[in-house]
């Protein structure tokens, strides 16, 4: 059995670069390995909880292996859905297979440059995923899980802050949307872990990745740790999860 983490490139990213998903000290196994079991992740940059629905319901290894073998699931997802957008996701994401490569180059360059510029300019109003969206994407995933795996207990997030200098260091959006996950959770009786606090005590140490939004090693353990003791007091009578 394994403890099943759908998210973003927070559970994958430390403060230098992108690692390897076995990477001990990324929280998921940090976790994992508290609860005695492994972790599964299922994980992209950029990933909000449109993306989770998809992964959950698009990829047959996650709802034919992972989801079946989960004695918990982790929504890890969220963070992403509140950060300023200057550009709709499709154009955003587009840039990837635009042609020649003169052209990619140029178009990334310049969505770099006006991101920041724009995300200050809004003050942070235009989402990356609409709050109702990630709402409702999130309650198709719950749903989705509690049908096809009955009983197994479903976590989920509050959204991390972030100083990402992309993002012109907005964070408007945080608090709003915090507020809304944890209202999400209670509708949905979804327990909702709190990275929030976790992370805004990290953030201002400077031992993150410069781009202010990936995490530092003691911010992965401390998050492991905080999710580990989550998902445990959701099996009742369990002091870990059978390997």
């Amino acid at each position: 059995m394994s403890l099943l983490i759908v998210a973003d490139s927070l559970a994958f990213h430390g403060p230098e670069r992108g690692e390897l998903s076995t990477h001990p000290g990324l929280f998921g196994n940090v976790a994992a390995a508290a609860l005695g079991t492994t972790a599964d992740l299922v994980a992209r940059r950029g990933w909000t909880a449109r993306d989770a629905w998809w992964a959950l319901t698009k990829d047959p290894h996650v709802y034919s292996v992972l989801l079946p073998r989960a004695e918990a699931v982790l929504l890890a997802v969220g963070g992403m859905d509140y950060l300023p957008a200057v550009l709709p996701t499709y154009l955003r994401e587009g840039i990837a297979y635009l042609r020649p490569p003169a052209l990619r180059s140029a178009a990334r360059t310049a969505y770099r440059a006006a991101q920041p510029v724009g995300a200050r300019l809004t003050g942070g109003r235009w989402r990356t995923l609409p709050q109702r969206l990630t709402d409702h994407y999130l309650s198709r995933c719950v749903l989705g899980v509690r049908y096809y795996h009955p009983g197994v207990p479903v976590l989920g997030v509050l959204p991390p802050p972030h100083a990402a200098p992309l993002y012109g260091a907005v964070t408007a959006g945080h608090a709003p949307a915090v507020a809304a996950a944890r209202a999400w959770g209670a509708r949905e009786g979804v327990p909702m872990v709190d990275l929030s606090s976790v992370v805004g005590r990290h953030l201002p140490l400077g031992t993150g990745s410069p781009d202010g939004i990936h995490w530092g090693w003691d911010c992965h353990a401390e998050v492991g740790r905080v999710v580990a003791a989550a998902v445990r007091a959701h099996l009742p009578g369990r002091a870990t999860i059978d390997p």
